[in-house]
């Protein structure tokens, strides 16, 4: 099924991290994969070049379902850093929806979690694509601001959702750099 989507998908796969492939028909360019498994040492080069192949179809507005995701290691915060780079280099971006606790701690702990743009599901994900991404409104970006909690000083590459690393209070940052709860 996957292969009918973008071919040779799935040579190579592994057991360890299952992928299926939904093609978006309403946005240009745009294909959710939804993630069950792990992302570690050993299958992290083989995730990668996986979605490599849906990036060199054309795919460059992904969207990656995380909810069955249960576990990252750094190689796959690697994997997803490159693969957002990628898309972006060719006007695309990267959205995240689902993550579960224990997985987004490991963005967190690295220093990642402000780069990737995270939404509550896939309407809220195929809306900040057509907002430019979450990036897409340039000048106010990247932003310093103060968590309306805590206070701590928080810094984001754009505009979307975010979880405060100190209170874990969930904060939106709107297009014009403006922080309110979540």
């Amino acid at each position: 099924m996957n292969d009918d989507i973008v071919a040779g998908f799935d040579d190579g796969k592994d057991d360890s991290l299952k992928v299926r492939l939904q093609k978006i028909e309403d946005v240009s360019r745009c294909l959710v994969l939804s993630l069950t498994g792990y992302i570690d040492t050993y299958n992290a080069a083989a995730f990668h070049k996986r979605v490599d192949r849906a990036v060199d179809a054309g795919y460059t507005r992904l969207v990656f379902i995380l909810e069955g995701l249960t576990y990252l290691s750094s190689s796959g915060i690697g994997a997803f850093t490159h693969l957002l780079r990628t898309v972006k280099e060719r006007g695309g971006d990267l959205v995240l929806l689902g993550i579960r606790p224990q997985v987004y701690e490991v963005f967190r702990l690295l220093g990642f979690s402000q780069y990737f743009t995270i939404e509550e599901n896939l309407d809220e994900a195929i809306e900040s694509f057509s907002r430019g991404g979450a990036g897409g409104a340039g000048a106010v970006f990247p932003r310093t601001f103060a968590c309306p909690i805590c206070s701590r000083r928080l810094k984001a590459a754009r505009a979307g959702r975010f979880r405060c690393p100190e209170c874990r209070t969930i904060l939106a940052l709107d297009e014009a750099g403006a922080a309110s709860l979540g």
